[in-house]
């Protein structure tokens, strides 16, 4: 259930409004929740919570993808991890997403973060249109990176740890651009896909344009 239905059309460039709400109605530990990754072609999709303390924002806090670049969101990112009451990160493998499909591999990331956490949220803002009923009441909100604070936070740590595992990726598979385009569906990834064949970070059940795989033993050092 989407509670706190008088909360439904409130739209604001105050990003702290939302949580602001709940604290004085006695909210202590809200959760803000948000993935990325959903639309790469290679690679984990990845999660993050993160609860802020009641009444404080983080300087710079917004939808990460407004953040000019990655050096800026991994200030930011360590500014949120010293300030926070709590935060954690997850994610599901490429096999997890075949296994499941997109949506639902984004939404058990998100989960496992509520089930990982350190402190026990009690209220769930989450990203997007869509979650799944559970003991913890939740409120859905369309870009919340950029109407909540703690969404926004999420945001960024998801996109420092997603775009840093990629970078990293890319040094065993340097076929695809990832050090650039992290995963996501570009000239150059299609480009490597052609000519070099799947590898294991690839998520098989999307449209790779290619049947050939790559011979390598690479990944069998991968952490």
């Amino acid at each position: 259930m989407d509670y706190f239905p008088h909360m439904k059309n409130l739209q604001t460039t105050d990003n702290l409004k939302y949580e602001r709400q709940l604290w004085q109605e006695g909210f202590t530990c809200i959760m803000g929740l948000d993935e990325v990754g959903r639309g790469c072609l290679a690679g984990p999709v990845v999660a993050a919570g993160v609860i802020l303390k009641p009444g404080h924002t983080i300087e710079g806090v917004t939808d990460s993808k407004q953040i000019a670049s990655h050096e800026k969101r991994t200030t930011i990112a360590k500014k949120i991890k010293e300030q926070a009451i709590a935060y954690v990160i997850k994610e599901c493998s490429p096999e997890e997403i075949d296994r499941h499909n997109i949506l639902r591999a984004s939404l058990l990331a998100m989960e496992k973060c509520v089930n990982a956490s350190a402190v026990t949220p009690d209220f769930l803002f989450i990203d997007g249109n869509k979650f799944h009923a559970g003991l913890i009441p939740h409120k859905c909100i369309v870009k919340g990176d950029l109407y909540s604070a703690s969404i926004g936070a999420a945001s960024i740590l998801a996109k420092v740890y997603r775009d840093e595992r990629m970078f990293q990726l890319h040094e065993l598979y340097p076929f695809y651009g990832w050090d650039s385009n992290v995963g996501y569906p570009t000239l150059k990834h299609y480009a490597g896909l052609a000519s070099h064949g799947i590898s294991p970070i690839h998520r098989r059940s999307f449209k790779l344009k290619t049947s050939l795989i790559l011979k390598t033993d690479n990944h069998d050092n991968i952490a």
